[in-house]
């Protein structure tokens, strides 16, 4: 709606100056926004007053002559001067038609957008270690990756979402040892868990599990062989586990990439992904040795200091294989396994804790040829309560609470939902059973409520016997009714029987999607769909009270049910691009 409105706004310029009346020698930008207060109109523009300057007049002398241009413009009620020379427009009657018709007729296309122009962009937003089952603040990056993913795709992108498992390094041998301990304990042997061993009950279920299937199989086995398999078999059981809760809250993965990989030589050179990094930095003179380590001049790019590498013993720091698997993202190749290949942008989220990495990762970025191509997205902790009160441990395990059993107490739709209703730069309290309630109190059951009853509405119009996808409708001048689908037969005029200020409100909030979708794109701020949601389930409640939807009046009836099927389907639209299903009945 902003371009339309926008492009009503330049053709008015574009008749001033033929006319004579302004003075320009090109056509500016129509500065439309939304004004706060709903009784200054639908929409305000502030030509005006950026214009008076250039052409050294009085802003309400412009804003007169472009409102003089726009007199005859059928998309407005009304437009009229306010303040020093702000335009105020409100929409006719005929323009809240064509927003109706649109978000009917586009259903789930209603709202797209061309911001990535089919672009590629690689979306991380899982990162963790196969040590253990995801955590709350998982679940939190999780509903908010899925949703960011799917607003990029409304917008225009070509999305590749990834979850990044980190299965190298010493927390891995840790973790393979733990298990073994544990193992060996439900075989009934003495063996004791090291102090930074993994001590939470899943690992007494992973060696419970085992032994059920494979008996004794690792008992006699040398310590070192014994930790190493039990390593990869706990391993596969944990990521075999964070796969399986993904899947059930509706989480997709374009690919699950193994860090290990990173250090894995790759044909035909033989080199790792690693090394082939560290060969191009060196080839752009962005490394140094100091002291016996190898040095990354990151305050080439504007990072505070310079960052080590490889360290003096050798081996490589944390930094070495992020920079080579954001490298990775940009270079891949298209294969079988990878069928996106490359992307041209990267978004991770990660926790707020890792805000310090950002300057550091970006310079890698840049000096490996992607300058300004990587964003970060920072998320904050999640605050779990109970009826108010804070809730850190698990009533099973006496332990955290692992994302899985939120889910299972609290419902994916809600546990999703609900995880979107903040930015993520806000840390968000999550009380559980408030979560649970189904009321107007909790806002993923009131969204939800709305789409249902909506479905209630058609279903007992069609037992009144309209057809809800096929209206009746009377045809012009017979004085019968007939069946017809509603897009070809509802007409305009019929629909133009929308009078009342509940209607017109809700045709309204329905029109304002497009831009918040953009919007939602451009920011990576899907938590504001939530908000949107809440607001069309409210405007549609108010409707439902204030219109009676089926009447006697049947065209004025045809003409409601035709509004209460389109905020069905923008609600659906919205709930879906939230990962949040849209239910029929509750």
């Amino acid at each position: 709606m902003r371009q339309l409105v926008e492009s009503h706004i330049t053709q008015a310029l574009e008749r001033a100056a033929a006319a004579g009346d302004l003075d320009l020698a090109y056509t500016p930008e129509s500065a439309v926004e939304r004004p706060r207060d709903p009784g200054h109109g639908d929409w305000a523009s502030t030509i005006a007053l950026k214009l008076a300057k250039e052409l050294g007049r009085n802003p309400r002398e412009i804003a007169q002559i472009i409102v003089n241009h726009l007199a005859e413009d059928a998309a407005f009620a009304k437009v009229e001067i306010a303040g020093p020379g702000f335009i105020n427009l409100t929409l006719s009657d005929e323009a809240l038609v064509g927003i109706l018709r649109t978000a009917y007729e586009q259903n789930t296309k209603y709202a797209r957008a061309d911001l990535g122009e089919n672009r590629r962009v690689n979306v991380e937003f899982i990162s963790a270690n196969p040590t253990g089952p995801l955590h709350v603040g998982h679940g939190r990056w999780a509903a908010l990756g899925n949703a960011l993913c799917k607003v990029l795709e409304h917008a225009g992108w070509q999305v590749v979402r990834e979850f990044y498992i980190n299965d190298a390094g010493n927390q891995m041998d840790r973790f393979g040892e733990s298990v073994a301990v544990r193992y060996l304990q439900e075989l009934g042997q003495d063996a004791t868990m090291p102090e930074d061993g993994y001590h939470g009950a899943y690992v007494k279920d992973v060696a419970r599990a085992l032994v059920a299937e494979y008996g004794s199989r690792w008992a006699e086995m040398a310590p070192a062989q014994r930790n190493a398999e039990l390593r990869e078999e706990g391993y596969a059981r944990m990521l075999s586990n964070q796969q399986e809760v993904c899947a059930r809250i509706g989480v997709q993965f374009d690919l699950w990439f193994s860090e290990r990989t990173l250090y894995e030589p790759l044909p035909p050179a033989g080199k790792s992904p690693i090394v082939l990094m560290l060969d191009k930095l060196r080839q752009g003179d962005y490394l140094y040795e100091e002291e016996g380590a190898t040095w990354f001049r990151t305050t080439a790019f504007y990072d505070d200091k310079d960052r080590v590498l490889i360290k003096s013993d050798g081996s490589f720091t944390y930094f070495a294989p992020d920079s080579a698997y954001h490298l990775n993202k940009f270079e891949r190749s298209t294969t079988e396994a990878e069928p996106k290949g490359g992307s041209e942008f990267l978004i991770d989220i990660w926790g707020a804790d890792h805000h310090g990495y950002i300057p550091r990762m970006q310079a890698a970025v840049a000096a490996l040829g992607h300058e300004g191509k990587l964003t970060v997205v920072l998320g904050q902790l999640v605050n779990l309560f109970r009826s108010g009160q804070p809730v850190r441990m698990s009533k099973r395990t006496g332990e955290m609470i692992s994302f899985e059993e939120l889910v299972d107490e609290v419902g994916a739709d809600a546990t999703k939902y609900l995880m979107l209703s903040r930015s993520a730069d806000q840390p968000l309290d999550f009380d559980i059973e408030a979560a649970k309630k189904q009321d107007a109190s909790n806002p993923v059951y009131y969204v939800q409520y709305a789409h249902a009853r909506i479905c209630s509405v058609l279903r007992k119009a069609k037992e009144s016997g309209f057809i809800v996808e096929a209206a009746d409708v009377e045809e012009a001048g017979s004085g019968e009714a007939k069946k017809a689908e509603l897009p070809r037969g509802i007409t305009d005029h019929t629909l133009l029987l929308l009078t009342e200020p509940a209607e017109k409100d809700l045709i309204r909030c329905i029109g304002q999607l497009p831009d918040l979708v953009e919007v939602c794109a451009r920011d990576l701020a899907p938590f504001k769909l939530t908000h949107y949601a809440e607001e069309l389930a409210s405007r549609f409640h108010r409707f439902y009270t204030d219109c009676s939807i089926v009447g006697e009046n049947r065209q004025l009836s045809c003409a409601r049910l035709y509004l209460s099927e389109t905020t069905r389907r923008v609600l659906a639209l919205v709930l879906g691009l939230l990962g949040v299903s849209a239910p029929e009945r509750m």
